[in-house]
């Protein structure tokens, strides 16, 4: 790929593609994708989960068959699995963030993506990727080449999530405190990754993430607001892992993607501002520092 499109493009093209065209990805892309893969997987929390390309290549097309998904998905030419190590701090966030680095750049070599994170057979998925005792599975995401027409199935599944629909920006955002109201006219071109949190996937589309700026400084406090019982529910019905702190992983990837495509360096640090008064099941993660030279 000689030029790679900006990353707010990638995100804005970026949708959850449950049909494809059932052929193997062009040998191009695939070796791109794979080269992708093998690189740098150390996520902000410095764990390193660990990634596989499955069945991309018409010789392996074997390798799909018994990688059940309940009809979720129809056509893919093969999945992303990855794998972490169990009670690891952290180790959902960064999955997540590595994770959705990949997938943004499989977007933008012109593939279709989604995210799993329920829908799919947990112990088939562990043995493709060979998981070792003290690894799981948390999400895997189909890949493939994009069909032009979604099934009705596809459209159902979208409006159950409300996949077009994301919460407003004074409901995400906020300034000082969880009271502070934080205008987009007023940050200059930090307006910009947050729009881009905005659209990052969620499972069922939650949208968990709630972001603090400090009043007068570019630092941004990440906060994760859980769904009631949603992980308590998936856990004892469909054994999910903590989608929404992958969530937290996925957003924490968009904002800081797009901030160093703009020009703007900043770390990841956990210190907690401990800002009184939080919502019910609101809980602080980790915070975005600009670092100025």
């Amino acid at each position: 790929m000689d030029t790679a499109p900006p990353v707010t493009e990638t995100i804005t093209r970026r949708f959850s593609c449950r049909t494809y065209i059932d052929k193997p990805i062009p040998d191009k892309e695939r070796t791109l994708l794979e080269e992708f893969i093998s690189g740098d997987k150390t996520g902000p929390f410095n764990t390193t989960p660990r990634f596989q390309l499955i069945a991309a290549k018409t010789e392996d097309h074997e390798a799909l068959k018994g990688l059940g998904t309940y009809g979720f998905i129809k056509g893919a030419s093969g999945f992303i699995i990855g794998s972490t190590v169990k009670d690891l701090d952290y180790n959902l966030e960064d999955y997540g963030y590595v994770m959705e680095r990949i997938i943004l750049f499989a977007t933008s070599i012109r593939l279709g993506t989604c995210w799993l994170g329920g829908s799919f057979n947990k112990s088939t998925f562990s043995q493709k990727i060979l998981a070792k005792q003290d690894e799981f599975v948390p999400a895997v995401a189909a890949i493939g080449n994009i069909a032009s027409k979604r099934r009705f199935f596809d459209k159902a599944i979208r409006w159950s999530a409300k996949a077009t629909k994301r919460k407003h920006w004074n409901k995400l955002y906020f300034q000082e405190t969880f009271d502070g109201i934080l205008l987009p006219e007023t940050i200059d071109s930090f307006s910009v990754p947050l729009d881009m949190v905005r659209l990052a996937p969620s499972a069922s589309n939650r949208q968990p993430w709630r972001i603090i700026k400090e009043k007068d400084q570019n630092i941004f406090h990440f906060f994760l607001q859980r769904t009631k019982n949603y992980y308590e529910r998936n856990k004892k019905i469909f054994k999910m892992a903590d989608l929404q702190r992958v969530d937290m992983g996925i957003a924490m990837c968009h904002f800081d993607m797009t901030c160093k495509e703009i020009g703007i360096e900043g770390k990841w640090t956990v210190e907690d501002p401990e800002i009184g008064n939080l919502p019910e099941l609101t809980n602080y993660l980790v915070t975005w520092s600009e670092e100025t030279h």
